[in-house]
This record gives structure tokens, C-alpha cells and sequence, in this order.
């Protein structure tokens, strides 16, 4: 009836919603391992969210257009002295 949720997919939610909050990779991995978790089931789960978090980014349509602009200045502005 109820799928049991296993542990990487609680680590995969972990990182995608912790990752959208604006923290690093390395911080969540480091705190993560800290608690106990090993490498191995955080490496994966941080695949898996990037892989999922990269499915679910938009698509840009348009690419950035590089525009050149050449400034030529003759003559020195002047300043003005404090005094």
C-alpha cells in the first residue's frame, strides 16, 4: 500500500532541500558524515539530487548575446584639487 522510504531517498530530500536554502555541497557532505552517515550513501545521494535537481531546471531558449565595445579615451579628465 505505502512504499517504504529507504535512507538515501531522505538524504536525496536533505540535500535538495538544503542546497535550495543556499547551502554548499561540501558543507551538507562534511555534516552529514559528522552525524555518522558513510560516504558511500551520502556520495550517492548527492548524485541522485543533482541529477534530480537538474531534470526540474529550466531550459533557456536564448542564448547570452556577447557584445564588444571599444572605448578609446584620448585626454585625461581633470580633477579638481581638495584645496
Amino acid at each position: 500500500m505505502f512504499k517504504k522510504r529507504n535512507l538515501i531517498d531522505d538524504l536525496v530530500d536533505y540535500f535538495k532541500k538544503n542546497l535550495k536554502k543556499g547551502y554548499t555541497k561540501e558543507s551538507l557532505r562534511w555534516a552529514l558524515t559528522n552525524q555518522g552517515y558513510s560516504k558511500f550513501e551520502v556520495e550517492k545521494a548527492m548524485k541522485r539530487a543533482d541529477i534530480e535537481l537538474a531534470e526540474s531546471a529550466p531550459i533557456l531558449k536564448t542564448k547570452p548575446q556577447i557584445k564588444y565595445e571599444v572605448i578609446t579615451d584620448t585626454e585625461p579628465e581633470k580633477k579638481e584639487g581638495w584645496f
